[in-house]
């Protein structure tokens, strides 16, 4: 069974071009001041009842194409096919015409009309043609569009769902021994624990969030690493109120500052400091280096993470800036009409 197209040519379209032909075929007859009106009524009729034939036997026979007719290109059988249909409807009505005007010479007048209607024939084969294959370029082309969103959506999906704290197992080993040292604070963390979890939970679906609220987050997660290093961690907070109105993708700071730990040492001999701040339409996030004798190995969530999800949120890079004695990275601000 053929496949309905879904091609479509508006029937006024089709109906008006076919009369506009027919009535442009008259004119030269109208024009002389000696003519045959049945004759001119008959050559008009003729030429639109053979337009619109063709108009519609053409869209009818639009092959459905698949990649192996695109890749051979232009097709000379159904060019040929539909000239010959066209020869023999031309000649049916040039018959029939014969029939009524019986004086009219047969011949001439015949091959008048065929020559007529190969000409529209393949006129209205090339321009319906055109509109078809411009619909399927256009087809073709929404369909890669929205297989490629859906494969950033996908991609970004993976990497959003690759976001999750790290750090549980040694979280808990420090929570252990607060308690089984009668630590003050042991309630204080397990709040802060469990807010950042929460927070976790509630924004992990997000694309985007305010930077108030990754604040929030970026807060708890500091609360828990301090709990954990002391001295040996310090953290420099200063986002501007107007940053702190922009947007950002969930868990960012808290995975470049997570970042920063697991590639530097951080003990109290070496204290690891971590600074924030506003930086005109950037977000800046900057640490002393200290490599580690023995580098921890990647779990690949890190800063190319980061990066691929502006570039798929924003369209820009992040920019990262190593240097012998700091390590800074550059996240351009997200305001609201960047999001949108």
């Amino acid at each position: 069974m053929k496949k309905k197209q879904s091609f479509k040519i508006s029937g006024r379209i089709i109906w008006l071009s076919s009369l506009f032909l027919g009535v442009i075929v008259s004119l030269p007859s109208l024009i002389q001041h000696q003519y045959n009106l049945y004759e001119v009524i008959a050559n008009s009729m003729i030429t639109f009842l053979f337009s619109l034939f063709v108009w519609y036997f053409n869209i009818y026979t639009l092959p459905v194409y698949t990649s192996k007719e695109i890749a051979r290109g232009f097709a000379i059988y159904p060019l040929v096919r539909n000239l010959l249909v066209g020869v023999a409807v031309m000649f049916l009505l040039s018959y029939i015409q014969q029939q009524i005007l019986t004086h009219i010479n047969f011949g001439p007048v015949m091959l008048m009309f065929e020559v007529r209607g190969v000409l529209i024939n393949l006129t209205f084969y090339m321009f319906i043609h055109l509109l078809y294959q411009t619909y399927q370029g256009q087809r073709v082309s929404i369909e890669l569009e929205r297989t490629k969103m859906d494969n950033l959506a996908a991609q970004f999906e993976l990497l959003r769902q690759q976001v999750n704290p790290h750090f549980l197992f040694n979280t808990l080993n420090t929570l252990k021994y607060m308690v089984e040292s009668g630590d003050e604070n042991s309630v204080d963390f397990i709040l802060k624990l469990s807010d950042f979890y929460r927070f976790t939970l509630e924004n992990r679906k997000l694309d985007l969030i305010r930077m108030s609220e990754e604040l929030k987050i970026l807060q708890a997660y500091i609360y828990l690493l301090k709990a954990r290093f002391e001295h040996g961690f310090e953290v420099d907070l200063q986002i501007s109120e107007q940053h702190q109105a922009s947007s950002v993708p969930p868990f960012t700071l808290q995975l470049l500052v997570e970042n920063s730990i697991k590639h530097n040492v951080v003990s109290p001999n070496k204290t690891l400091y971590v600074r924030i701040y506003s930086e005109g339409n950037y977000i800046v996030v900057e640490n002393n280096v200290q490599p580690k004798i023995t580098p921890e190995s990647s779990t690949g969530i890190g800063l190319e993470n980061i990066n691929e999800r502006y570039q798929h949120l924003l369209g820009k890079n992040i920019e990262i800036l190593p240097a012998p004695t700091k390590f800074i990275v550059k996240l351009p601000v997200i305001d609201e009409d960047s999001n949108n």
